[in-house]
């Protein structure tokens, strides 16, 4: 570490993409990373898209200046592809070991970092009848009020959502999922109920998009920081329960190889893996550091109750991949909402 930190510092920097300081808490993380090594962060693109940062990698890949990320952060069936184009470089971070083997490339092309599911996130100053379910996202008084997190031909989070949809209209039905999840918002469209813009926490406060489909932990935080102002209610649905596992990994073409490994030991790190459950992420070494007693009880206490999380389902990277597929090259013709960034 010592030899890896003085190299790290050498560099001066490192460059990350898509993290946005409301996402997982990376706001602290980041900042936690830069207290403790003293090494500048160059934050490209917050709000990009897991398909953004593949292609950040390779647009920049001869060159060594500020736009070349070192560094991704990505859904899981991005992993697999992005080391099959030959775009990551492996690196197996000290904590190796006690990373779940059934998230992470045996080779340490790209490894979990942490996972929610997608749950609604509701206006309830403008919403007075709270969704419960996917179904009920169809309701008359819900018209112009549903959005997605992302863009659902790149985005992953946006990609989950569609799938999610589809998985509880299917009865559990992974295959057709992908599909099932299109028929869905092509029916909200139509019906007028999607508002084709990519939800945020300032949309929500605004009332324009009073519905938004996120991640647990990115609904969470938003609900954290609107103060009551409006209200908001984060809702994980009755069925079509998908968790997400993100994945990171190093750029082949890194600028700054060292500054990128020393950023994944500290990500890895006990004191990494509780900064992203501060912004209500499951880390990857979740089971590892509840077993050793290193979670505070208050920060469990923030979490939504364990029971909404018991129909969870775990999509493989190759169901993954084949619904993003379908997903991502159909939304356009089967929905035929253009999601304004």
């Amino acid at each position: 570490m010592d030899e890896l930190i003085a190299a790290a510092k050498k560099e001066g920097q490192l460059t990350t993409i898509a993290l946005p300081h409301d996402w997982c808490g990376y706001g602290g993380v980041i900042e936690g990373f830069k207290a403790k090594y003293g090494i500048a962060v160059n934050e490209l693109n917050p709000d990009a898209g897991s398909g953004d940062e593949i292609e950040a990698i390779k647009a920049n890949k001869g060159n060594t200046g500020p736009q070349a990320p070192d560094v991704i952060d990505v859904g899981l069936s991005f992993g697999p592809s992005a080391k099959a184009e030959g775009l990551l470089q492996p690196y197996k971070v000290s904590t190796w070991d006690t990373i779940p083997d059934a998230a992470k490339d045996a080779e340490g092309y790209w490894y979990g970092d942490y996972y929610g599911v997608l749950s609604f996130l509701v206006n309830t100053d403008i919403v007075k009848t709270v969704p419960k379910d996917w179904p009920d996202l169809l309701a008359d008084d819900l018209a112009n009020s549903v959005a997605l997190a992302g863009d659902p031909r790149v985005a992953n989070q946006a990609i989950q959502g569609v799938f999610a949809a589809g998985l509880s209209g299917d009865k559990g039905d992974v295959a057709k999922a992908g599909e099932e999840g299109l028929k869905f918002f092509a029916e909200l469209n139509k019906k007028g109920n999607f508002v084709p813009v990519i939800g945020k926490s300032a949309s929500l406060a605004q009332g324009s998009t009073p519905v938004i489909i996120a991640w647990d932990y990115n609904a969470l935080s938003w609900r954290d920081i609107l103060k009551g102002n409006p209200a908001a209610e984060v809702v994980v649905p009755k069925t079509g329960v998908v968790a997400g596992v993100y994945v990171q990994a190093i750029s082949a073409y890194a600028p700054h190889p060292n500054a990128a490994k020393l950023w994944m030991e500290y990500l890895y790190s006990d004191e990494g893996q509780l900064g992203w459950l501060k912004g209500y992420c499951h880390p990857i070494r979740f089971d590892d550091l509840a077993k050793n007693g290193k979670i505070p009880v208050d920060l469990l206490a923030k979490l939504p109750p364990a029971e909404s999380y018991a129909k969870a389902i775990f999509p493989t990277v190759e169901q993954q991949n084949a619904s993003k597929e379908v997903i991502s090259k159909q939304w356009d013709t089967v929905v035929g909402a253009e999601v304004a960034k």
